[in-house]
């Protein structure tokens, strides 16, 4: 099956659009039961300009008639296929080269403010030269129940920081630059994304400090301790890939941050 489908956001034309169109990168997979979750938010939300893109990776479970619903009836510009894929990352990937917005984010979650898209946008505006993109504080729930809380703060690779991937908007230019994802990696792709960009220190990001996104927890890197482990060597490998000295060390101090979230 590959179905594109268009709909103009009729609601969000005015005479004076924002600088930047956003790109919201969807990948789904038998998704029935949190998808309406994650199309709520995005409905919600304030923010003018947004491109919706969504990579189905050929669901049986009633998502793609989800997908279909969603395209005709939210007013908003969608683009979406549904058709085998390598996995996760490579979805992404398909995603990212659908788009052609501006500022990309992959929202796989709920985005849990109306304003979590606007705020992210005025943050990297604001920010000025330099600025590559804006994250925020990160919620991972199982229903209405809190798993664990993610106050970003700022910091650099070497302590063992990185931002939330689900909270991560960036310019465009960032992908150009830096390419997509590496689909060789089992869990730990979008972590090595980061390292590429953020090793160098000329690449800004701006923090907004509130909770914008609430992520569905089981998610690649999370769901087990066996994906934990798989995780951890991933991030060693993508340190190391990328030449940033004392990788164990770094994963390290990487590991305590996370069961420190608990």
């Amino acid at each position: 099956m590959n179905n594109y489908l268009n709909s103009k956001n009729e609601k969000s034309v005015s005479k004076s659009l924002p600088a930047y169109k956003v790109s919201l990168l969807l990948t789904t997979y038998n998704s029935i039961e949190n998808l309406p979750i994650t199309f709520e938010g995005i409905q919600n939300q304030t923010y003018p300009q947004l491109q919706i893109i969504i990579v189905d990776g050929g669901s049986t479970d009633g998502t793609v008639a989800l997908i279909e619903q969603f395209a005709e009836r939210s007013g908003l510009e969608v683009k979406w296929v549904s058709e085998p894929d390598r996995g996760l990352y490579d979805a992404m990937n398909k995603a990212y080269r659908m788009s052609d917005g501006d500022i990309i984010a992959v929202c796989n979650d709920f985005l849990c403010d109306k304003d979590a898209v606007t705020m992210l946008v005025e943050a990297i505006e604001k920010a000025g030269d330099g600025c590559i993109g804006a994250h925020a504080d990160l919620r991972y729930a199982d229903g209405d129940r809190t798993v664990r809380s993610w106050h970003m703060g700022q910091g650099n690779i070497k302590q063992g920081w990185m931002p939330g991937h689900p909270t991560l908007f960036l310019k465009r230019e960032i992908y150009e630059k830096y390419g997509e994802y590496d689909i060789s990696y089992r869990c730990a792709a979008d972590y090595e994304f980061m390292v590429r960009f953020l090793k160098d220190k000329e690449n800004k990001l701006a923090y907004v400090p509130k909770v914008l996104i609430s992520m569905f927890y089981g998610g690649t890197s999370n769901a087990g301790l066996s994906n934990y482990l798989v995780s951890f060597k991933e991030g060693y490998m993508a340190l190391k890939k990328n030449g940033v000295k004392h990788p164990l060390v770094i994963t390290l101090k990487r590991t305590w941050k996370v069961l420190r979230q608990f």
